[in-house]
């Protein structure tokens, strides 16, 4: 079999790549494997004047990076473009504060001297999915590279000359032959991957029971896993909330990357007193949202990744239609070669519909209707999910209050829901576990080892 790079809004087909043999998964384990301890043994200052080079090698081809990416995954080439950017931002604040992170750290006790010290712990297994096929990747590696571990990749089937050209940057870049390896391989194979006695850690972000299945085999092994998996992310509206702002987030938040984000606003609960003013600026705002080619810096609808997502997304919306929600807007696809489905509005939503339970991945919001603050807590809590989650509210006292009794990872007042790498990124319950980002998601990969000395 191979792996098959589809344009997502003709349908046609890019490029076929062959999945590698046995042999060859082989050959590329046992390269990074005697790459890993030089690597290691590098430099602070080296790995930080290497990823200032990748850094400078993403902007330089950043044209050309996100025209990939819009063809391959479908996303819009202005939002491609902001992809490649914050990818070399990633690079390079961990360039510039891995040293601090990474210092050893002094604490007295009973010794004559005793600190922590943070040590690589040897090669990290990522497995990545296609919605952001160079953030994603760089979020993982920029921290653990720079912690002195080496990475290997494997990417979502449907992105794999995305994942040759991030290997490709990191040689560009100066970095050692097998620092950085895409493994071109089929999901059949990871298992034994992760298995293998040269991999000592995996992450992973894509679906919960993805989650569930790497959790238990990196589990059998003892392998330690960081997870950054779905969410339905809560959008509470209180009665006080500015409209307009709320309205013109909940528009970027919903519909950026044609909807398909983990940390994405899915679940609109909005409180009785508003819901009817919020649901027709919503309503207006999202009729202005055109479908067309993600290359054309006009269109402001990208397509879906692939045609069964699409599919998928419908039944869900089908069902919650059955089960009495209201179709505000949209709520269909759209005919034509690619994969494209209307920007939509389901409002009315109630327990017991996929729209209430389950993640909606793709360009439908679902409007929940609140009798009050406490009650719109109360339904945003009700989820199996906890990755992201906001308020809105003029009263900011109010807002952090809620804020911080909302169950998930990260929790705005008046934002933007977002990743950032000054900030730790993550979530509980079954969005997953560990965290990404900042000095924390640093530190998920190193050995943190106390030393104690007479």
């Amino acid at each position: 079999m191979s792996l098959v790079s589809t344009n997502p809004a003709t349908g046609l087909i890019n490029a076929r790549f062959p999945r590698w043999s046995p042999e060859q998964l082989e050959q590329a384990l046992q390269q990074v494997a005697e790459a890993t301890p030089p690597w290691a043994a590098v430099s602070l200052d080296e790995r930080a004047r290497l990823m200032h080079a990748l850094a400078r090698c993403l902007r330089q081809k950043k044209n050309q990076l996100a025209r990939l990416i819009s063809e391959e995954m479908g996303k819009l080439i202005t939002e491609a473009e902001a992809e490649v950017e914050k990818s070399a931002l990633g690079c390079e604040y961990y360039a510039e504060n891995s040293a601090r992170f990474l210092a050893d750290e002094i604490i007295e006790s009973d010794a004559g001297r005793s600190l922590v010290c943070y040590q690589p712990l040897g090669t990290v297994l990522a497995i990545m999915p296609w919605n952001f096929p160079f953030w994603q990747v760089m979020r993982f590696a920029a921290p653990a590279l720079m912690a002195g571990n080496t990475a290997l990749l494997k990417h979502a089937s449907n992105v794999p000359r995305c994942a040759l050209a991030l290997e490709q940057l990191f040689l560009e870049a100066g970095f050692p032959d097998h620092v950085f390896r895409s493994l071109m391989i089929g999901s059949e194979q990871v298992a034994g991957v992760i298995a293998d006695r040269r991999v000592h850690a995996v992450t992973l972000t894509g679906s919960t029971p993805a989650g569930r299945q790497v959790a238990a085999q990196a589990g059998a092994q003892l392998k330690k896993t960081v997870l950054e998996l779905g969410g339905s992310d809560p959008f509470i509206v209180l009665e006080d909330a500015e409209l307009e702002a709320a309205v013109e987030t909940a528009l970027l938040s919903r519909f950026m990357n044609c909807g398909q984000s983990c940390i994405a606003a899915k679940r609109f609960i909005v409180v009785e007193d508003i819901a009817d003013a919020f649901v027709t600026a919503f309503k207006a705002a999202v009729e202005t949202l055109r479908p067309g080619d993600p290359l054309d810096r006009s269109t402001n609808l990208a397509p879906m990744a692939r045609l069964d997502l699409r599919d998928e997304l419908h039944r869900q919306v089908q069902d919650s239609l059955a089960a009495g929600a209201e179709a505000v807007t949209g709520c269909h696809p759209l005919p034509g070669d690619g994969a494209f489905y209307a920007a939509s509005i389901l409002d009315r939503v109630v327990p017991g519909m996929p729209a209430y339970t389950e993640e909606l991945f793709g360009p439908v919001a679902s409007i929940i209707r609140a009798q009050d603050a406490e009650d719109a807590l109360r339904i945003a809590n009700d989820s199996d999910f906890g990755l992201g989650g906001s308020v809105w509210t003029r009263n900011l006292a109010r807002g952090e209050a809620l804020a911080r009794r909302l169950q998930c990872g990260n929790a705005f007042v008046n934002g933007l829901v977002k990743s950032d790498p000054r900030l730790p990124f993550g979530g509980i319950k079954t969005s997953g576990y560990g965290r990404e980002l900042s000095r924390h998601g640093q530190l998920e990969f190193v050995n943190i080892k106390t030393l104690w000395i007479r």
